[in-house]
């Protein structure tokens, strides 16, 4: 297993997250996520630090592996490693799962990079009012 590390973030534009409202129920989707490449080095650290603290620290996170470029085992982000992990099943080809130790499990939709920007925003809008 290799450990990727991570220089500091560069200036980005806004991050394209659109999380659920907090309530008491377990969803299926906790929000939707459209990063701009399939580059998961690149992208993670932007997801992970625009984050709520509720959430805690992120030290694991689950992603399609067919969807993103090379994934190292690990990853160095402010200084804290989370762990990468691959899922080829086809029940959720388009999420992340986001682990908190003691914290909780949130699932991402995640839109592809390459959507445009009329066919991201409903599926942004539409995952961020899940209940």
């Amino acid at each position: 297993m290799t450990t990727a590390v991570q220089p500091p973030l560069p200036e980005r534009p806004p991050l394209r997250l659109r999380l659920a409202p907090h309530g008491g129920l377990p969803r299926a989707i906790d929000g939707a996520w459209w990063p701009r490449s399939d580059d998961l080095l690149t992208e993670l650290p932007h997801l992970l630090a625009g984050l709520p603290t509720a959430w805690g620290h992120i030290s694991s996170v689950t992603v399609n592996g067919g969807a993103w470029s090379a994934l190292p085992g690990r990853i160095l982000v402010v200084n804290q490693v989370v762990r990468l992990t691959t899922n080829s099943t086809t029940a959720a080809p388009h999420t992340i799962v986001l682990i908190a130790p003691g914290e909780g499990r949130w699932d991402l939709l995640v839109v592809p990079p390459n959507a445009t920007e009329d066919a991201a925003g409903p599926l942004m809008s539409a995952a961020g009012a899940f209940r």
